[in-house]
């Protein structure tokens, strides 16, 4: 009768201890791969051109939701906040859902959606490296770069979309 108690409880023992393990080792995992992912310092390095958007172009954008959002992520990236990627995964889904039907009238064309394209990309493969185990810094600081380049050419573009629509030409 001792004996089966003992194997009982020698058995609870292992159970329990090899749970403590399993979350140290899961927590462990977790804390180093958020020193895997880049800091501000390492961000501010890049080199490319970084468009903003002119004042006549913000007053357009400023309802455009998604665009904002996009924003809101770039400027996280920038200070080395990656939590956008980690927290909101419902967040993402529907800003990739909706950032091309919500697009205002006056922004919209042809290459602005292309350039809303490439930025869903960049933004899908970046987020899938951000949530993987094991980060090749490489690999993350290159699509990085990409995700942050896809934004400024998506704000240059839409910096030459308002200036082609308010030039006036005048035909003799």
């Amino acid at each position: 009768m001792r004996n089966r108690i003992f194997i009982v409880l020698s058995f609870l023992t292992l159970i329990m201890g090899c749970k403590k393990a399993q979350e140290e080792y899961t927590e462990y995992q977790t804390r180093e791969n958020e020193s895997q992912l880049l800091t501000e310092k390492e961000v501010s390095k890049f080199k490319y051109v970084d468009y903003i958007l002119d004042s006549a172009t913000h007053e357009l954008a400023k309802d455009w939701t998604e665009y904002m959002q996009f924003n809101d992520a770039v400027l996280k990236i920038k200070k080395g906040d990656w939590t956008f990627f980690k927290d909101n995964e419902e967040v993402i889904e529907l800003l990739i859902y909706e950032h091309k039907l919500n697009i205002p009238e006056t922004l919209k064309s042809e290459s602005v959606i292309s350039r809303l394209v490439i930025l869903e990309t960049r933004l899908l493969k970046l987020k899938s490296l951000t949530n993987l185990s094991t980060i090749n810094k490489k690999e993350l600081i290159e699509n990085t770069k990409a995700f942050l380049v896809a934004f400024s050419n998506l704000n240059f573009q839409l910096n030459k979309k308002v200036e082609f629509t308010k030039r006036t030409i005048e035909r003799p």
